[in-house]
């Protein structure tokens, strides 16, 4: 005779010490849990408002600098170094951790207008007003030296930016044209020119690192390639860009920071029209970074904001802004995809956390599952009008609001003008024009 006998583990259901929970065994069949989904939906809605609550992005200020910040360069090697140049000259490297400058340079007469970190992390360059671009050992001098550059050229022209090689001893600079510089010699190893106007911003691809991005005041994209004589080509936008990025994940995209008050996500291979146009800002895009995953960029504007977008989205999920704030010239993204630092007009360089409500610091196991809980929740639940509206809302300074607003009218004033003159004219005399063919004006190869 057989004789079945249950048979229970006290150590699957008995906690061990008197701060453990009893472990519960649960059953997952859904008909036994027929209020579920209400359930579920009542904690994505309390996880969102409590999202919104525990959105307090700024960490700290870091002040210092004597006049407006003009330019930024993250450490390639070391997350709590950053260096920032500044109008009157000034070169200072600071220390995130400790929040404090740790050494300061008189680097130019003038504006600093670029700065770059050697891939290395050894050493640095600056270009100014002064015509010049110097070269900076990384390290503080020791005692009894002296701050002087390892290296300075004398250019015949103002150089606008500075950018170096991801991988090898070259730099670029730009002004009146793109000049392609070794480390070891006083003269550009190759020089291009495509047209005579000047170029504010250069940029070297960080995956095909032979291929670079510059910007120019006559509204043109330009891209080179560094083994060639020649540009390859360019694209002409209807307004001006003032600074680029490229993807650090793919790498044939890149995004502009333009004039009119957007941003364009091209695919270098196609270039007749943009990827994306991201709009949100009410004034001139003033510089642009991705973030090391290639998912988000931050962009700052002259409008005394910071917004966070999605790479594939047309909208920003995020705004940035304090009261004291004024307009944002640079801005950066950490290397450990944690934190945004922007550099601004009333000479503030200002730390803020990449997601508004993340808590920084050791998170407990517990405390980590139930973030990831509430996370999956809200994505579960986020196309829910209650759940979107709370998710989407954010505070914004008055002369932001009123200006969307009128941005707002005059775009349907537009777009009705465009329906009215369709619906009176001869069928297919006026084509529709979709919104990223609107802005690239032509393409030369």
């Amino acid at each position: 005779m057989k004789v079945k006998v249950l048979c229970r583990n006290p150590d699957d259901y008995i906690r061990e010490t008197k701060k453990d929970l009893h472990r519960v065994p649960r059953n997952y069949d859904p008909t036994l849990h027929p209020f579920e989904v209400p359930r579920e939906y009542t904690r994505a809605l309390n996880a969102t408002k409590l999202e919104r609550v525990f959105a307090k992005p700024f960490i700290a200020s870091l002040d210092g600098h004597r006049d407006g910040v003009n330019c930024m360069v993250k450490h390639p090697k070391s997350l709590a170094t950053v260096l920032s140049g500044a109008c009157d000259g000034e070169v200072k490297v600071w220390n995130l951790t400790k929040r404090e400058c740790v050494r300061t340079i008189q680097a130019h007469e003038g504006f600093v207008r670029g700065m770059c970190a050697r891939f290395c992390g050894t050493s640095f360059f600056t270009v100014g007003d002064d015509k010049t671009v110097k070269h900076w050992k990384m390290d503080t001098p020791g005692y009894g030296e002296e701050e002087e550059p390892l290296h300075t050229i004398l250019g015949k022209t103002v150089y606008t930016g500075i950018d170096h090689h991801w991988k090898e001893a070259v730099y670029a600079t730009c002004g009146q044209q793109v000049d392609i510089w070794d480390e070891q010699r006083n003269t550009p190893m190759r020089s291009f020119t495509w047209g005579v106007d000047s170029i504010s911003c250069v940029k070297f691809n960080p995956i095909e690192t032979y291929l670079l991005g510059s910007c120019a005041s006559d509204r043109n994209i330009v891209l080179y390639d560094m083994r060639q004589s020649t540009p390859l080509k360019k694209v002409i936008l209807e307004m001006r860009s003032n600074s680029l990025c490229w993807n650090p994940m793919e790498a044939f995209m890149f995004t502009a920071a333009n004039e009119d008050y957007n941003l364009y996500t091209f695919d270098m291979r196609f270039l007749d029209n943009p990827i994306m146009v991201h709009m949100d800002h009410v004034s001139a895009v003033l510089d642009v970074d991705y973030s090391p995953t290639g998912k988000e960029f931050v962009s700052a504007s002259f409008d005394k904001s910071i917004r966070i977008f999605p790479a594939d989205k047309g909208h920003s999920r995020e705004v940035y802004h304090t009261k004291r704030m004024q307009h944002v010239i640079s801005v950066k993204w950490s290397s450990d995809n944690k934190y945004i630092l922007c550099g601004s007009d009333e000479m503030n360089i200002r730390i803020w956390k990449a997601n508004a409500s993340e808590k920084l610091g050791m998170l407990a196991p517990r405390e980590r599952a139930a973030l990831n809980y509430n996370e999956k929740l809200k994505e579960k639940f986020k196309h829910h009008p209650q759940i979107k509206r709370i998710a989407r809302h954010r505070h914004l300074p008055k002369i932001i609001h009123s200006q969307a607003k009128e941005q707002r009218i005059m775009k349907e004033a537009r777009r009705r003008k465009e329906k009215n003159r369709r619906k009176h004219s001869k069928p297919g005399s006026e084509p529709f024009v979709a919104e990223k063919k609107k802005h690239v004006v032509a393409v030369v190869k």
